[in-house]
């Protein structure tokens, strides 16, 4: 019987809290975001392999076309492009090695700010689910008060019409000693 966050208790005006509604703030990074940061963290990368792609292209041509010249250049082309992208692949991983430290310990504290986030979240839930109830369980207790008190001024009622109750009784015999007394010692 869990009710959509956002959606109003039946007990309270307030709001339910959900730590699991859509929120911005767990927002991470897409793919497509990450693939363009490291672009632009290391464009000679992607710039050797469009020359290796692009010997490649041309030697086949060139194989195509039957000159052998050409292509024995495209290939060698092929190697220094694939020999490019080897060496800006070390020199940036050196470079951006400090880099990539900070961005690792960022992300970690990142992780943690969002699972205390959540923890939080989630106590802050079961501190609200814990109101309601106890707001509950007052207005229970108040209907059950007054529903006895209710029946108990029935009965009472009910017993004065019969005319015997234990307080009429009670007086009904103290009238009659006191009379008796009153006879007796008069």
């Amino acid at each position: 019987m869990s009710q959509p966050p956002g959606s109003q208790s039946p007990l309270s005006a307030r709001e339910v809290p959900s730590s699991f509604a859509d929120n911005q703030a767990y927002f991470d990074e897409s793919r497509w975001q990450k693939f363009t940061r490291r672009l632009k963290e290391e464009p000679l990368i992607p710039l050797g392999c469009a020359v290796t792609c692009w010997a490649l292209w041309g030697a086949t041509k060139s194989i195509r076309s039957g000159d052998s010249y050409n292509a024995q250049r495209m290939f060698r082309m092929r190697l220094y492009g694939q020999f490019f992208t080897i060496v800006a692949m070390v020199a940036g991983s050196f470079y951006y090695n400090s880099d990539r430290i900070l961005r690792k310990e960022y992300e970690e504290i990142l992780k943690e700010r969002k699972a205390t986030e959540k923890r939080n979240a989630w106590i802050r839930e079961l501190e609200a689910r814990d109101r309601e109830e106890k707001d509950w369980r007052e207005k229970v207790k108040e209907v059950t008060e007054k529903r006895k008190e209710e029946e108990d001024i029935a009965r009472a009622k009910e017993d004065a019409k019969k005319g015997g109750g234990v307080v009429t009784k009670a007086v009904k015999g103290l009238r009659e000693r006191l009379a008796g007394d009153g006879e007796g010692g008069g």
